[in-house]
């Protein structure tokens, strides 16, 4: 499985979309009730435990409003960080600590959300040789810096999108008219370099898809008996994926079964929001 690529270069547009989105054409009550050229200085501060994410991504939204900010982090992303912890200090002009404060906020939030349910998952298996890997279901756009997150938390990443990897799906090999005839189709399609990986619901597939030379065979929503068993049959001749549903009550269980990997859509698209908060603690007349 590859990592995703670092997610930096995806933030700049990222930022500008949301800056727009939220700021428009203008910040009315920023406007309205602040005057520029006062020099702010805000505390970011942790509301509860967490592991952190997209501190950086933080920084770069004031920047984008603010040449002149000037930024010093406490923790870097990956960290463990206790609940009333300062996180940052961040100063600039106050009409940008405002104008950015809800955008800058969002992307840490939301990182270090994805970042600590992901530590959770894999803390809960660490006695386990398993791995806990990230899927496609992302929030569209944020594929990259959820996948990064995913990595502070601990985790691996999936194929980054349709164009790193072969997964062959149950409508993929309903299309293809069977598992062989689609395995055999991407094999005389695609370079030597990828490897194939094939989506089974039944031991019988399983079988199917060890014959056909797969590398990876993903086990989708089997119970633990048959996951046992398909492990049992691979005996270590492919990677062994297991999949569909797998949440923090059950993955002991998964990893128990002897699995190499333990795909989870819930890192990303059911994550909680981390509580973090902004609050401006001085001022001075830059003039």
């Amino acid at each position: 499985m590859k990592d995703a690529k670092n997610p930096m270069f995806e933030t700049d547009r990222l930022i500008k979309l949301a800056l727009d989105e939220d700021i428009g054409i203008a910040d009315v009550t920023t406007s309205s009730t602040v005057e520029p050229g006062v020099q702010g200085k805000a505390q970011v501060v942790a509301k509860e435990e967490m592991i952190l994410a997209g501190i950086d991504t933080f920084h770069k939204v004031f920047t984008f409003l603010d040449r002149r900010v000037a930024f010093n982090k406490l923790f870097k992303d990956g960290d463990h960080v206790n609940g009333g912890s300062l996180i940052a200090e961040i100063s600039c002009d106050v009409v940008n600590l405002l104008r950015g404060e809800r955008v800058a906020l969002n992307f840490l939030q939301r990182l270090s959300g994805i970042a600590s349910l992901t530590h959770k998952y894999v803390r809960t298996i660490k006695d386990y040789g398993a791995e806990v890997v990230d899927t496609r279901k992302t929030t569209p756009g944020w594929r990259a810096l959820e996948k990064y997150a995913v990595k502070m938390g601990g985790g691996r990443n999936h194929r980054s999108g349709l164009f790193d990897g072969v997964l062959i799906k149950d409508n993929h090999i309903k299309v293809c008219g069977g598992i062989r005839q689609a395995v055999t189709r991407a094999v005389s399609s695609i370079p030597h370099t990828f490897k194939i990986e094939i989506e089974v619901k039944d031991l019988s597939e399983v079988r199917e898809a060890l014959s056909s030379g797969v590398e990876v065979i993903m086990l989708d929503n089997m119970n633990t008996k048959e996951m046992e068993e398909a492990v049992r049959i691979i005996g270590k001749r492919a990677i062994v994926e297991a999949s569909g549903g797998i949440n923090l009550d059950t993955i002991l269980d998964v990893a128990g079964t002897g699995v190499d990997l333990i795909s989870v859509g819930a890192l990303t698209h059911s994550a909680t929001a981390c509580d973090i908060s902004m609050n401006i603690v001085s001022m001075e007349d830059a003039g």
